[in-house]
């Protein structure tokens, strides 16, 4: 049988140093993360054949309604993003994706959009958020699954409160609050 030239002392003390310094980087990673947070205003218009519509259904079951509680309807939105409720308040952003009603019972929405940003130092980035939507629920949570620009390798969660709504004219203010971690 052959004998091992390295001492049992050597290997356990650089099995123990490559452990050691696995550790090491992956703590200073986890330093260079900055935490930001966010509340912006989605102006929402809901109302379906009207021209400052945001948020209108593209597809659905065949025969049945298109409406926010019709399990298989697809919405797309394009929201403008301001920093107050207030509609003439400066703008941020876009909130541009997609949402379908998920849930047979109609409670639940999957969705997927993204905030594009167009003012002050966050110009140009985006951040990605993904999830159930439990559409009656005050406070509806969702993902942050990604970002571009300011925002590489962003993750974290953005919350939805619906801050308006005016029922008749199908227009409602949303408050969008995200925490994200990121470079």
């Amino acid at each position: 049988m052959a004998q091992s030239f390295v001492p049992k002392q050597i290997s356990t003390s650089f099995l123990v140093l490559v452990l050691a310094a696995t550790i090491y980087l992956a703590k200073a990673n986890d330093h260079q993360l900055r935490e930001t947070k966010l509340s912006l205003y989605a102006q929402d218009f809901s109302a379906f054949g009207s021209p400052n519509a945001t948020v209108i259904p593209v597809a659905g079951i065949a025969g049945k309604a298109w409406t926010f509680t019709q399990f298989g309807t697809l919405y797309v939105t394009d929201d403008t993003l301001t920093e107050t409720a207030d509609p003439k308040s400066p703008k941020v952003g876009q909130l541009q994706g997609m949402y379908i009603t998920s849930g047979l019972d109609g409670l639940n929405s999957h969705v997927s959009v993204s905030v594009v940003f167009t003012s002050k130092a966050y110009n140009g980035s985006t951040l990605q958020l993904q999830g159930i939507s439990k559409q009656f629920e005050a406070v509806r949570e969702v993902s942050v699954v990604g970002g571009t620009g300011r925002f590489r390798l962003a993750r974290g969660y953005a919350t939805f409160e619906t801050y308006f709504l005016d029922i008749p004219t199908r227009y409602s203010v949303v408050r969008c609050n995200v925490t994200v971690l990121h470079n």
